[in-house]
C-alpha cells in the first residue's frame, strides 16, 4: 500500500542547515498526495565577505552532502529534490550533469535540481535572453553565468546581492528583490530569474510577472515544478507565476 499522506510522491528534499526558505515555499506549493521530507546538510553559518569565503561554503556543503542524502533515503522517497542551487551551477554545464548522475547512481532515484530546473523552465517559457538575481559573491555569479551560457542562454545582466552569511540570504526583503527586478529589467530580455534557494521569492515572482509583463522565474518554484512534472503530476498551482499555472 502507498504512504497514507504521500500516496502520489514522497520527495526527499536536500537543503543546507542554514536554509529557512525552501521548506515553507515548497510546502506552499505542495499538492494533495505529495509530501516533502527535509534532510539538512549540516554546515556552519560562516561569514561571506569575498570569493574565498563563498568557495569555502561550497566545499563545506560538498563535504557533508552524502550524509544528508543517506539520512533522507531511510524514509524510502520516490525522488531526490535538491533545495540548493549554487552547487548545481558550479563549474558549468558538464559539472552539473555529472553531479546529477552521481546523485542518481548513489540513490537510484530520479533527481531534480536548480540548474536543470531553470533550464527546463526557460525552454517552457521561451526565455532565451535573461537577467539574473543572486545572493552570491562574484565567484558565484560567474559560475551561474557560465552554466546558463553553456546551456545556450544569453545572460544580459546579473546582480549579486553579496549577502553576508548563508542565514542572512533569507533576510533579503521582498522590497529589495522588487528593486533588483526593476533594476535588471529591460526590453532586451525575455524574462528574469532568481537563483539562491534561501532567497524567498516564489510568490513575489508571480506578482512581478503582472507589472513586468514577462516571465519571472524563482528557483524554488522551478525546482518544485520540475519535480512535480518529472513525477507525472500536472496539477496547476495559482499564486506562483505562469510556470506553475500554465506549464
Amino acid at each position: 500500500m502507498p504512504d497514507s499522506l504521500g500516496w502520489r510522491q514522497k520527495f526527499a528534499v536536500l537543503i543546507p542547515s542554514t536554509n529557512t526558505s525552501v521548506q515553507p515555499e515548497f510546502d506552499d506549493m505542495r499538492p494533495p498526495g505529495v509530501t516533502n521530507h527535509i534532510s539538512r546538510i549540516r554546515i556552519p553559518n560562516i561569514p561571506l565577505h569575498n570569493d574565498a569565503d563563498f568557495e569555502r561554503l561550497i566545499a563545506l556543503i560538498a563535504a557533508t552532502q552524502d550524509e544528508a542524502v543517506d539520512s533522507a533515503m531511510s524514509c524510502e522517497p520516490d525522488r531526490l529534490v535538491l533545495g540548493i542551487s549554487a552547487e548545481t551551477f558550479w563549474d558549468g554545464l558538464n559539472a552539473s550533469r555529472k553531479l546529477k548522475a552521481q546523485l542518481h547512481e548513489h540513490t537510484g532515484l530520479p533527481v531534480s535540481m536548480g540548474s536543470e530546473a531553470c533550464e527546463a523552465a526557460f525552454l517552457a517559457l521561451r526565455m532565451k535572453k535573461i537577467a539574473v538575481i543572486t545572493p552570491y559573491q562574484p565567484v558565484g555569479d560567474r559560475n551561474v553565468t557560465r552554466f546558463f551560457e553553456e546551456a545556450g542562454f544569453e545572460v544580459k545582466r546579473i546582480k549579486g546581492l553579496c549577502c553576508e552569511s548563508p542565514v542572512k540570504i533569507a533576510h533579503v526583503s521582498e522590497t529589495q528583490l522588487r528593486d533588483a527586478l526593476l533594476e535588471l529589467d529591460g526590453d532586451d530580455i525575455d524574462g528574469l530569474v532568481q537563483v539562491g534557494t534561501n532567497l524567498a521569492m516564489a510568490r513575489l515572482a508571480g506578482q512581478a510577472e503582472i507589472w513586468l509583463k514577462k516571465p519571472v522565474v524563482a528557483i524554488n518554484t522551478a525546482i518544485y515544478w520540475h519535480a512535480l512534472r518529472g513525477a507525472g503530476i500536472t496539477d496547476r498551482m495559482s499564486g506562483f507565476g505562469s510556470l506553475m499555472e500554465q506549464h
